[in-house]
């Protein structure tokens, strides 16, 4: 199937017609409006400095279901104990600082256009960050974006053992209790994996993303 060039109209292709490997579409643009259409169609940017924006909508898709967190007896340990501290939306731009910073020896994704984008969505209250300090040190974290009941993860980070799963888990009890209904975690990874996350099919995750959003858009207040 061709790559779709976005024009100036604000509006994606069908995530159907993506490539096998999830790619959907290239160009635009990521003002506000155009990051939130695309999360509300299960679509997500991904790219690096040396390429155009790239958006993607892979099949199968890679979620968690807040309910079903699986937490560790260490993780149990280790939350039960406070060693972690956990915060919500106390310095999001230090943590996706952090997530860009951790993935430049392999060539991050996570671009200064990226950072800035992210944090005017943080400022019009969609971009969320999830921060775990020890001894008043930020050793991990998350952002991602909040739509309707849907929470859409885009990155975390951890400089010590376990500090990122302390966000994670803490941030999934948290969404849980608020009715949320799906964390979109994108692609596997055996860390997301060890916590419950789980494949369903693009066309079940679309389904569940428009039963998501059409809950009244709610701005996220923890």
């Amino acid at each position: 199937m061709p790559i779709y060039r976005l024009s100036n109209d604000l509006a994606f292709p069908d995530p159907s017609f993506a490539e096998e490997d999830g790619l959907l579409a290239l160009e635009g643009d990521l003002s506000p409006e155009r990051l939130l259409l695309a999360y509300s169609n299960g679509i997500f940017p991904w790219f690096s400095d040396e390429e155009p924006i790239l958006w993607w909508s892979p099949d199968p898709r890679f979620i968690l279901y807040p309910k079903d967190i699986r937490i560790s007896h260490s993780m149990k340990k280790t939350l039960k104990n406070n060693t972690y501290r956990v915060s919500f939306d106390t310095c999001f731009r230090d943590v996706i600082s952090n997530c860009s910073n951790m993935r430049k020896e392999t060539g991050t994704w996570i671009t200064n256009e990226m950072i800035e984008a992210y944090c005017k969505l943080h400022e019009l209250g969609f971009a969320h960050s999830v921060e775990a300090f020890y001894e008043d040190k930020l050793v991990g974290g998350l952002y991602g974006v909040c739509i309707g009941k849907c929470f859409f993860g885009e990155s975390m980070f951890s400089t010590m053992d376990n500090a990122s799963k302390a966000a994670f888990i803490t941030l999934s009890k948290v969404l849980e209790a608020k009715g949320f209904i799906v964390i979109d975690c994108q692609v596997h990874t055996n860390h997301l994996e060890s916590l419950g996350a789980v494949y369903i099919s693009r066309e079940d995750f679309l389904q569940v993303v428009q039963r998501g959003i059409s809950i009244e858009p709610l701005k996220l207040r923890f």
